[in-house]
């Protein structure tokens, strides 16, 4: 039983996903039928197959290749988490979608990218998760490719994003091969004494933090939320990348590598963590798009997965995995209250936004409890799992602690701005008409925000059958649910927080208006020509490699116009001439000739002599 349902939750996504794009695109409710059931389908096989431990292999293609799927703690975690945000979005998307075009292939190429996620979280052989995990980019360049006018071009940035540092995983897949004579995940555990080792988990790493969205890998992702359907944020790059990318880390650290904090790779992670966490939310700052600016969050919280994994601790992996799940509750309900402000009021602008709490109070409801919770507040989910990565963080060194909670500070202070500018304040008269989201775009909403506050005030019960299963041993014996331990810690907290507010609260009051109460950060003699560059894309590496490609392209077409001139224009040229010039010496004169061959024969002369 259980390995036809290990084959049905593959099947059934993918088969439903592939008919998807053969339904006319009339017949509407046939396609929406098909998304409901499947995704509905996908969350009861996952509730089922939780916490089964199986293995289930078979040789592929006579290739010597094992098509071999394996389920344990951490990957049936990873089926029931990407099943539940599949179901929720799905049901949203029925109501949010309507009325677009290209329905069918967006719907399909959701369904395909649960398919290629349930299809990398059970692989057990190297070679066949990058083959699901390539396909994953195939349905991510689908889904973001049916936006808006702009969306192809944001869809081919992230194929090329994702699609180089893909090839730096392939590359440490064929390492890791070779370090450990085999492609079987669950086989491998490599030491990492050597370089070649280190330069094998880098590459691996390069694809994982890729996937999860971290820096400089990023900048497709603020793109995206601009063109790309909302509930495509709301799932991938909310949740399902971050799952992907986090799960993938994970392996590495644990399982493919012996990663051992103090090591140079583990401070490496770290620091990319913590630079991750500080530019992201810099940026998050100065937006005035309510999407834009939650994708750069989107971002930023990925730091505070990778510091914790980074860390090599049990309290730092613990944490940053619980952060994982808490990321992805919020970050998708972020989200889908950001949609549901689009559909309602016309538009994310947030100049435009204003009073929407009075009109729109679920909405609004959802929003507050996701945005205290991503913002580290007691008790919700996100303030326990920040903790535990302070906590080990700061066992490391100061700096990286220090990092994580300006980090939080900047989270704090933006998501004041964001609700004040669109809730809170006076409701524009262009919004006077606006009401409540269906219930459809509700229910997801309300599900999500209640999570949130379960998996805070209940934190023992995630942590205890989700997150530490998955450590096994490696948790020495330790239980990190409940009040965190260190409560200086948590007093640093709560005093952040408070000046976040009073932060907030001062640049309301001397630019008054909730939009602008960042500006004084945005504007600060230190800061207000750096955010200028970073507005104009200088620090993007992907318009770097476009201006790269451009000086290419030119020199390249004038060494190309070059070789033409030389061989087209110069060669004819000199032939011309010198043809030209013999034909006029020649003018039938004897004596001229008789002159040449004796001027021929001195210079012949001369030269013998001189030789």
């Amino acid at each position: 039983m259980m390995v036809q349902a290990l084959l049905l939750i593959l099947i059934i996504p993918l088969i439903s996903g592939v008919i998807m794009f053969f339904i006319p695109k009339k017949e509407r409710r046939a396609q929406e039928g098909l998304l409901i059931i499947a995704s509905l389908a996908n969350f009861i096989l996952a509730v089922s197959l939780f916490p089964q431990n199986f293995t289930y292999r078979l040789p592929w293609l006579d290739s010597g290749i094992e098509l071999s799927f394996r389920l344990y703690n951490f990957s049936s975690f990873m089926l029931l988490s990407t099943a539940f945000f599949g179901f929720l979005i799905a049901l949203y998307s029925v109501i949010f979608m309507r009325g677009r075009n290209f329905l069918n292939q967006f719907y399909g190429y959701f369904l395909l990218c649960i398919f290629f996620s349930n299809a990398v979280f059970l692989s057990d052989n190297l070679l066949v998760l990058f083959f699901f995990w390539e396909g994953l980019l195939l349905s991510l360049f689908g889904m973001i490719a049916v936006g808006n006018k702009e969306a192809f071009k944001t869809a081919t940035k992230a194929f090329i994003i994702i699609g180089v540092t893909d090839l730096c995983m392939m590359l440490g897949i064929a390492l890791t091969g070779h370090l450990s004579g085999t492609m079987t995940l669950s086989k491998i555990n490599l030491p990492l004494n050597n370089p070649l080792a280190s330069i094998t988990f880098i590459l691996l790493m390069i694809g994982a933090i890729s996937k999860g969205g971290a820096m400089p890998f990023h900048s497709w992702i603020p793109d995206a939320a601009t063109d790309a359907p909302l509930p495509f944020m709301s799932f991938v790059p909310g949740a399902m990348e971050k799952l992907l990318g986090i799960y993938f880390l994970t392996r590495i650290s644990l399982d493919l590598f012996q990663l051992n904090a103090q090591s140079g790779l583990s401070t490496l992670l770290m620091s990319i963590g913590g630079i991750t966490i500080i530019l992201a939310v810099m940026m998050a700052l100065i937006q005035k798009d309510y999407k834009r600016l939650l994708s750069y969050h989107a971002i930023s919280q990925v730091g505070y997965m990778i510091l914790g994994v980074g860390t090599a601790l049990p309290a730092g992996i613990v944490g940053g995995l619980f952060h994982m799940i808490n990321n992805a509750l919020y970050k998708s309900g972020l989200f889908l209250t950001a949609g549901s402000v689009e559909k309602q009021a016309g538009t994310t602008d947030l100049g435009k936004l204003g009073g929407l709490g009075r009109v729109m109070p679920v909405t609004f409801g959802c929003f507050l409890i996701t945005a205290l919770a991503i913002s580290g507040v007691w008790p919700f989910n996100g303030f326990f799992s920040k903790e535990l990565v302070y906590d080990a963080a700061i066992e490391r060194g100061m700096i990286f602690y220090l990092a994580a909670v300006v980090g939080s500070f900047f989270t704090a202070a933006s998501f004041l701005k964001l609700g004040h500018a669109a809730f809170l304040g006076k409701l524009s008269s262009q919004n006077e008409k606006t009401k409540e989201a269906a219930g459809a775009m509700l229910i997801p909403m309300i599900v999500i925000a209640a999570a949130c506050v379960i998996f805070g005030l209940f934190n023992q019960l995630p942590l205890k059958y989700l997150i530490q299963p998955i450590l096994g041993d490696r948790l020495e014996g330790h239980n990190f649910s409940g009040f965190p331990v260190n409560i200086t810690l948590v007093v640093i907290t709560f005093v952040v927080l408070f000046l976040a507010l009073a932060n907030h609260l001062f640049g309301a009051k001397i630019k008054g208006s909730g939009l602008a109460a960042l500006d004084h950060i945005r504007y600060a003699p230190a800061l207000s020509k750096i955010y200028d560059l970073a507005e104009k894309r200088l620090f993007d590496p992907y318009h770097w490699g476009l201006g790269l490609v451009n000086i290419i392209s030119k020199l390249s077409l004038g060494i190309d116009r070059g070789i033409n001139w030389l061989s087209d224009g110069l060669s004819v040229r000199l032939a011309y001439g010198l043809s030209s010039g013999i034909r006029k010496a020649h003018t039938g004169n004897y004596s001229v000739y008789l002159s040449w061959s004796i001027a021929g024969m001195l210079i012949i002369f001369v030269i013998l002599i001189i030789l």
